[in-house]
């Protein structure tokens, strides 16, 4: 699996803290087959603007919601990323997959920011036993 914070992104100017997080969150949502209303959901952005930002016509801008939030994603995606040795597939199937202690599939968790949080504090317990 690819990174998502190479050490270096080409088009990206590494002062630019909207371009390199919004250029992580595309790389998450290749990473996650995260559909545009998905990442819309979980960003607070429309499906439009997600689209436009996986495309790299859109950076989420710090002081923003969406740039909140979505340093939250990143954080969920890195923590997912360690526990499961990189194997995006596993990463997939933990998303969409019953989980019980969660009341459900993590994927639904996503578009509110109570259940990023909880999303995120859950796979960081879990990093904090290992």
């Amino acid at each position: 699996m690819a990174t998502i914070f190479a050490p270096e992104f080409p088009d990206v100017d590494h002062g630019d803290n909207a371009a390199i997080l919004s250029e992580a969150l595309a790389r998450v949502a290749v990473f996650w087959k995260l559909s545009n209303a998905e990442l819309g959901q979980a960003l607070g952005l429309s499906a439009a603007s997600a689209s436009r930002l996986k495309n790299r016509t859109y950076d989420v801008q710090p002081g923003t919601k969406p740039f909140e939030l979505g340093q939250y994603v990143v954080r969920l995606f890195r923590g997912l990323d360690a526990l499961l040795g990189s194997d995006d597939a596993a990463a997939q199937s933990w998303l969409r997959s019953d989980n019980r202690e969660l009341g459900g599939k993590p994927i639904e968790r996503l578009p509110t920011i109570r259940g990023l949080l909880d999303l995120t504090a859950y796979v960081d317990g879990y990093r904090g036993r290992s």
